[in-house]
């Protein structure tokens, strides 16, 4: 893997935050299509939070829009550590639920950055991943203590005796 300049690193974090952002606003609309609304305002406060945190990035970079994005750090998938996958969705499911898919994602957030952190990065790139890292426990704190406030769904909550259908 090539050794990425402090600017191409902050280049693939922003872009992290931003999928984040866009993947929790997409599950927002689904839910509020499935009038699930309670689910769908937590996924849009959390793409709110993403956006928030892209943002920043953008500003501590000195950057008026994200530049070109860099080879270097590209993530095993598709998608970055951070981006829930479209299947972790269920149209029935409840705040704990979403908190859950929030707090894996954050929780793969952290390991990315602590890789970066530990590898053989410029001084500056593994100090940059290493406050991410910090950042994104932060809000694998954050994400717990709001599931602390939810209730735990109850055995069966993704039963639903008039299930959606889609005309063939």
């Amino acid at each position: 893997m090539p050794v990425p300049s402090l600017e191409d690193f902050m280049s693939r974090a922003y872009t992290m935050e931003l999928e984040a952002t866009e993947r929790y606003a997409q599950f927002a609309e689904q839910l509020d299509t499935h009038n699930n609304r309670e689910v769908a305002q937590l996924f849009r406060k959390l793409s709110e939070i993403e956006a928030l945190h892209a943002k920043r990035i953008l500003e501590e970079m000195g950057w008026p829009s994200v530049p070109a994005l860099p080879p270097a750090f590209a993530w095993s998938g598709a998608e970055a550590p951070e981006t829930a996958p479209f299947d972790s969705l269920h149209y029935l499911m409840q705040p704990y639920h979403a908190l859950e898919i929030a707090l894996r994602c954050e929780l793969e957030a952290v390991k990315y950055f602590d890789d970066i952190a530990a590898g053989a990065a410029p001084q500056r790139v593994r100090a940059a991943a290493k406050e991410m890292a910090d950042e994104e426990r932060e809000h694998v704190a954050l994400i717990k203590q709001w599931m602390k406030k939810v209730p735990r769904p109850a055995a069966g909550w993704d039963e639903d005796p008039d299930p959606p259908r889609i005309a063939g």
